[in-house]
């Protein structure tokens, strides 16, 4: 009989075929076996084709999962700099101006000193409290604000404990005098206001 699936030089991998003829075989059987071992060989072939072709896909499809994350990784990381970025804008106009401001409060301290020693209700008076209401708005409309407030108790973040002063009818740390305003531009601190604190009396609560 003959065996179709016997492969020459005895690779398995080899698509040419010998047919095994005992000499008692019609056309008919040899065209039968020639079929079957062509078509052993054609599903062999696809086989490995389609192995092939599967690794590859499989290997495309990570390749592609890979750069699906790192575009992702990259797309998050460059959102995060744009954001930061305009934080940091944000925050630099915002300020800007301190440098400029922490000059010009000396000249806020002349002015209050200047309205203080005038007597009020002249002309001279009048004129220095215009201008200075002027400059003021205009420093405010930047962000400026004063820590002028007394009665409040103490604190040491903005206020400057210049003179202590024994005054029991108060509680204890109680900020009881402005001696020289502060200045806060939006949230934050240009110079501390130096304050008159009263001591010997109660506690504080909380």
């Amino acid at each position: 009989m003959k065996d179709p699936k016997q492969k020459a030089g005895g690779n398995g991998d080899d698509d040419m075929y010998v047919l095994d003829d005992t000499g008692d075989s019609t056309i008919e059987d040899i065209e039968h076996e020639m079929e079957v071992a062509a078509q052993h060989a054609a599903d062999t072939t696809e086989n490995r084709r389609a192995k092939t072709a599967a690794g590859e896909d499989a290997a495309v499809g990570e390749e592609n999962r890979q750069l699906k994350d790192r575009y992702m990784r990259t797309l998050a990381d460059f959102e995060n700099y744009r954001k930061r970025a305009d934080r940091e804008k944000t925050e630099f106009f915002k300020y800007a101006l301190g440098e400029v401001l922490k000059d010009l409060i000396p000249l806020l301290d002349n002015f209050d000193r200047a309205l203080e020693h005038a007597g009020e209700g002249d002309d001279f008076h009048k004129g220095v409290a215009l201008i200075y209401k002027q400059m003021w708005d205009v420093l405010k409309r930047h962000g400026l604000r004063p820590i002028e407030q007394s009665g409040v108790p103490f604190d040491p973040k903005i206020h400057e404990a210049v003179v202590r002063e024994e005054n029991p009818s108060v509680p204890s740390h109680t900020v009881v005098a402005i001696l020289q305003k502060g200045y806060f531009l939006h949230d934050r601190l240009l110079r501390p206001a130096m304050v008159k604190v009263a001591v010997g009396g109660p506690e504080q609560q909380g």
